[in-house]
């Protein structure tokens, strides 16, 4: 008994001292977006703001507002169109069973191998030429390539799993594939909705590979070239920069802990058979 506590104790101590290690870049931000300027290169720096200030947090409400008002704009947007493409797909390949589905479903794997600045590069060449240049639809149809093969997978392991009765049930009423697929296999499938809406809210709002080829310099960008603009050659305002990024994480790790219990389920959805 003695020995299982003592190595439930040395577990539990290793488990803190890396929960806190992990943790220690998240409070520095905190740390230094209430440091004053006067403050920020001292050396050794102040482990507490101790004479703190919120100048970096009046800064974000007067200049960064816009920004995160058009970073929620692009992330809705991402999550509604990426639903929209991934979730009928991801039922195709589960239950319709189309010829070259397997095949389709390695293309979606591969596709995410791909890096981003490559197809950032490819977006910019043909918005170019449609004039989708420096503008929101543009971004978040850019931002929904990154979540899409990734919500097809999710879409196609989750809806796997759901009983062929049912199915077979909602054909013998009357009801084809398009009023299963929206009566009965989308309602089922709730927790790989909010699993996907919220990685494609996670990659839309932290984007900054698209946003800086394809947006900059537009009437409307997104939050993290709002960050990317504090810092130039001759001026640094880390205490605003920091203050923003606080501000900015606190929409994402709001809806992470709130949909954290969905998240899990739909994430291990398909990895044991019956």
């Amino acid at each position: 008994m003695n020995r299982r506590t003592n190595r439930t104790w040395w577990q539990t101590a290793i488990g803190l001292l890396l929960t806190g290690i992990m943790l220690f870049p998240v409070y520095w931000m905190l740390n230094v977006s209430l440091t004053r300027d006067q403050d920020m290169r001292k050396n050794p720096p102040d482990l507490l703001p101790l004479n703190g200030t919120l100048a970096g947090y009046r800064t974000v409400l007067d200049e960064q507002l816009p920004y995160l008002a058009t970073s929620l704009v692009i992330g809705l947007g991402t999550v509604v169109l990426t639903v929209a493409l991934a979730a009928p797909a991801g039922y195709a390949l589960a239950k319709l069973r189309p010829r070259g589905g397997g095949l389709l479903g390695f293309l979606f794997l591969v596709a995410q191998m791909i890096p981003g600045i490559i197809m950032a590069m490819g977006f910019y060449a043909i918005y170019l030429q449609l004039g989708l240049l420096r503008s929101v639809p543009g971004l978040i149809v850019a931002d929904s390539t990154l979540a899409v093969p990734f919500a097809v997978l999710i879409f196609t392991a989750f809806m796997s799993g759901i009983p062929g009765e049912l199915l077979q049930a909602a054909t013998m009423d009357g009801a084809g594939p398009l009023t299963t697929f929206r009566s009965v296999v989308l309602p089922m499938s709730r927790n790989a909705v909010v699993t996907v809406s919220l990685f494609a809210f996670l990659w839309s709002w932290s984007d900054f590979v698209f946003a800086g080829t394809l947006v900059n310099g537009g009437a409307h960008e997104p939050i993290t070239l709002g960050i990317y603009h504090y810092i130039g050659n001759n001026n640094q305002e880390w205490n605003a920069i920091m203050a923003t990024a606080v501000v900015a994480s606190l929409p994402a790790a709001v809806i992470l802990v709130l949909a954290q219990r969905y998240v899990a389920a739909g994430v291990t959805a398909g990895a044991v058979k019956d």
